[in-house]
């Protein structure tokens, strides 16, 4: 193999294998350097297995609700095992599947532990020993892992991070969750679906905090009604472990209490992979365990780029993807446009789904926007109905004077496929006249996408 490449990418995640095949597209000679899984923790141990696992409790869900539908089903069960290596299964097929797409486009791969000791180098520690390596362009893309708090440290055992999540070596009875952003709800909702006694402990006043307000509220009710319990405004402060039991110390409302749990989750934000790379003798400046860049992924120092997660928020894979197109654009020379962050979609896998773009309404007041709000429920829409699945909400903001979307939040069935919808709009610069004579097909749920803009301006027909 040639150890001279005009790009290495450091990273096979989402990021990482996306800007190497674009690159290789473009005629650069590249090479990805991976130190564990191609496709990153997204698709091994992130992203998609949790899809696999959640859809599973979602199949199981309305095996109980068949009844509904005028169907019978009798003695629904499920068995973990068979539910976690489906989910494994998935996971293999598309790793082999980067792997796949990694050879087509003549991207050499290197598999190893990847040090910068000088601009333009990179060092390999693979299993035959250490490789030397020049590029003319080095792009960061190593992600993030979980964060662990002082005593709050997992052990695999009683106290899990996602990783062992989804993993399990049991099925818990009383779970207690730490942090309610988009992988402790998910855990969340899996776990209780399948019937585990679940509590989620948030630090901040609500649950999903980065959420729409309204949204927040609607899901809060929604998983309460699930049997979850939520507590917000409350801090895990002390875990006590014993013999196949933790004893949790929770604050809130000013007290301490105790409460018994045979597992643990903890889910509380993530933590860059920036250690043992040899960035600060480069000059690249760090925040937070987070590489500073520019809004063209670039470092500061020359033909040093990062990308994805070890980039900081949103710590999205669709994120990651995109900046890395833009780069190995970048790189080979294309006008490219920079991502902004405020027009990339978040989704979340629980149930109900949720699923937000743009600033929330308390967010386009603080900047000073005058706006005006559309809501459309999912019981006025036919094709929610046919479903079963009548509980949701459709929120859109505008701008008041020029019609512009500032933002668009969702939560109920589908809702994570319906919000690029409104991606597509505001990266078009749609404005709600645009909207109102658009022709959506009936009947779908996107029909409530509609609505929501029709009721923003006092036309809604079905609400």
């Amino acid at each position: 193999m040639s150890t001279s490449f005009d790009l290495i990418v450091i990273g096979a995640g989402p990021g990482g294998y996306v800007a190497a095949i674009r690159a290789a597209q473009l005629g650069l000679k590249t090479a990805v350097v991976e130190r564990e899984h191609l496709g990153g923790i997204c698709l091994n141990w992130g992203c998609i297995p949790t899809k696999a696992l959640l859809r599973s409790a979602e199949v199981f869900h309305l095996m109980h609700r068949a009844k509904d539908f005028g169907l019978a089903v009798d003695g629904a069960s499920y068995d973990l095992d068979a539910v976690v290596k489906r989910s494994r299964e998935v996971a293999k097929q598309l790793n082999s599947g980067v792997g796949h797409l990694l050879k087509k486009n003549k991207v050499a791969v290197v598999m190893g532990e990847a040090s910068l000791p000088a601009r333009g180098k990179v060092s390999v520690k693979t299993e035959k020993g250490a490789e030397e390596l020049t590029a003319k362009n080095t792009i960061l893309a190593t992600g993030a892992r979980a964060r662990e708090l002082p005593g709050l440290e997992a052990d695999g055992d009683l106290v899990w991070t996602y990783r062992h999540a989804l993993v399990p070596p049991r099925m818990p009875k009383r779970l207690l969750v730490i942090g309610s952003g988009a992988i402790g709800i998910e855990f969340a909702s899996f776990y209780n679906t399948l019937g585990a006694e679940t509590v989620v402990v948030e630090v901040l006043e609500r649950i999903l905090p980065v959420e729409d307000a309204e949204i927040s509220a609607f899901a809060k009710k929604a998983f309460e009604k699930q049997g979850m319990t939520l507590m917000e405004k409350a801090m895990v402060k002390q875990l006590d472990r014993g013999k196949g039991k933790v004893t949790a110390h929770i604050e809130a409302g000013g007290k301490v209490t105790t409460q018994e749990f045979d597992t643990v989750i903890s889910a509380v934000g993530i933590v860059g992979n920036v250690e043992g790379l040899g960035l600060e003798a480069l000059g690249v400046k760090l925040d937070r365990t987070h590489v500073v860049t520019d809004a063209y992924c670039r470092t500061g120092v020359d033909a040093l780029y990062a990308i994805g997660d070890v980039a900081g928020p949103p710590w999205l894979a669709h994120k990651a993807s995109h900046e890395g197109v833009m780069v190995a654009e970048l790189i080979a020379g294309r006008e490219v446009h920079a991502v902004k962050p405020e027009s990339i979609a978040g989704c979340t896998y629980c149930k109900p789904q949720v699923a937000s773009v743009g600033m929330t309404e308390a967010k386009a007041k603080e900047a000073g926007r005058e706006v005006k709000v559309g809501r459309f429920s999912f019981i006025g829409n036919g094709k929610a109905i046919a479903l079963g699945e009548p509980e949701g909400m459709v929120k859109v903001v505008f701008d008041a004077a020029t019609g512009e979307l500032l933002g668009a939040h969702m939560v109920g069935a589908e809702v994570t496929e319906l919000i690029q919808g409104y991606v597509v709009g505001r990266q078009l610069e749609t404005t709600e006249e645009d909207l109102m004579h658009t022709v959506f097909p009936h009947p779908t749920l996107s029909e409530m996408m509609h609505e929501a803009v029709l009721g923003a301006y006092g036309r809604a027909i079905h609400f």
